[in-house]
C-alpha cells in the first residue's frame, strides 16, 4: 500500500493496529524550536529519530539531550535516536527547527529507555555499481541492540551513487514458518513500512509487490515523502537514474526480533551476484 506524501499535522501515518500493518507505528512530528510534543503509544515500543535537526527527549524519568545533528536533510550527517520503552509516556522539545520521525513495534514488556549516538550506529555497506545494487545501510536499532529492545527493528537506507535497485534479490517476510525437517526458522513475520526521500527532491523510484512468484503484482510511483505498508510479498524498489533515495525503515517481529528473509526462488541465484550481501542479512537482528 502507497500512502502519497500529506501534511499529517503530528498524527500517525500508522496507527496502533493498523488494518494493514498491526506490528508496526509510524509519526512524522514537526516541530519548531522550543516546541514539544508529549506521546504515549500503549502497547508499542518506540524510537525517536530526527531526520532533521535537534531535539531532547524526556522519557521514564530520563533526559537524552542534543540528538540529532542533522541540517538541511537526511543526507546532511548522521542519524541518531531515542528508544522508547514500551506504555511509556515521552516528550519531545525542539532545540532546533525539526522533522522527527516516531516508529514503532508491537512489544508487551517494559524495558528501559537509551539514546543512540552517531558513534553507536551499526553501518554496512554493499552491492556494486556493476550489479546497480549499491547501498549502505544505517542501523538505529539493529544487532548492536539486539539485547535492549524488544521487537523493533528501525534502519536508514541509502541508494550509493545515482540511481539503482534496493531489496533485491527480492525477498518476503510475512508468515513465520520453519524448515520441516530441520525445525530451523526459514522466514519471519514482521510488517515493514518505509518512508522515501529523494536528492534532489524532485526525485522518484519504484516500488514493487509482488506477492506470489511468478506472478504479476503491483508497482508504486514513490515521490518524496512517500510512505510504503509492506504487508506481505517480494518487494524490491528502485530510484530513477541520476538521483539519490534515502528510505527510513521500521521492523516490527510477531513473535521475535530477528529478522528471517525468505529470497523470490526465481531469483535466489542473484544472491551469489551481489557483494556483501549476506553481510547485510546479518545485521537485521
Amino acid at each position: 500500500m502507497h500512502i502519497a506524501p500529506y501534511h499529517n499535522q503530528n498524527r500517525p501515518i500508522v496507527d496502533v493496529d493498523d488494518s494493514h500493518l498491526p506490528l508496526v507505528y509510524f509519526n512524522i512530528v514537526n516541530l519548531k524550536a522550543g516546541e514539544s510534543f508529549d506521546y504515549r503509544v500503549p502497547g508499542y515500543e518506540t524510537c525517536v529519530v530526527p531526520a532533521t535537526g535537534t531535539v531532547l527527549v524526556e522519557t521514564a524519568g530520563e533526559s537524552f539531550a542534543g540528538i540529532g545533528q542533522r541540517g538541511a536533510d537526511v543526507w546532511d550527517g548522521e542519524p541518531e535516536g531515542v528508544y522508547v520503552p514500551t506504555d511509556t509516556g515521552a516528550r519531545i522539545t525542539a532545540q532546533t527547527d525539526t522533522e522527527c520521525f516516531i516508529a514503532g513495534a508491537q512489544f508487551g514488556e517494559t524495558l528501559r529507555p537509551f539514546a543512540v549516538r552517531a558513534a553507536d550506529l551499526d553501518v554496512v555497506q554493499y552491492g556494486s555499481d556493476d550489479t546497480k545494487t549499491h547501498r549502505k545501510i544505517k542501523h538505529i536499532l539493529g544487532a548492536a541492540h539486539h539485547d535492549r529492545v524488544g521487537r523493533l527493528l528501525v534502519s536508514e537506507l541509502f541508494t550509493v551513487g545515482a540511481g539503482g535497485w534496493s531489496g533485491f534479490p527480492s525477498h518476503k517476510h510475512d508468515t513465520d514458518r520453519r524448515d520441516p525437517e530441520s525445525g530451523e526458522m526459514i522466514e519471519t513475520r514482521h510488517d515493514e513500512c518505509y518512508n522515501f526521500r529523494f536528492k534532489p527532491d524532485y526525485g522518484s523510484g519504484l516500488q514493487m509487490l509482488q506477492r506470489v512468484d511468478n506472478e504479476p503484482g503491483d508497482a508504486y510511483h514513490i515521490v518524496n515523502g512517500s510512505t510504503v505498508l509492506i504487508d506481505k510479498g517480494y518487494h524490491p524498489c528502485c530510484v530513477l537514474p541520476g538521483y539519490e533515495m534515502y528510505y527510513f525503515t521500521i521492523l516490527g517481529g510477531q513473535s521475535q526480533r530477528s529478522l528471517k528473509q525468505y529470497f523470490q526462488p526465481t531469483h535466489a541465484a542473484q544472491l551469489h551476484t551481489i557483494p556483501g550481501i549476506m553481510d547485510m542479512v546479518a545485521k537485521f537482528k
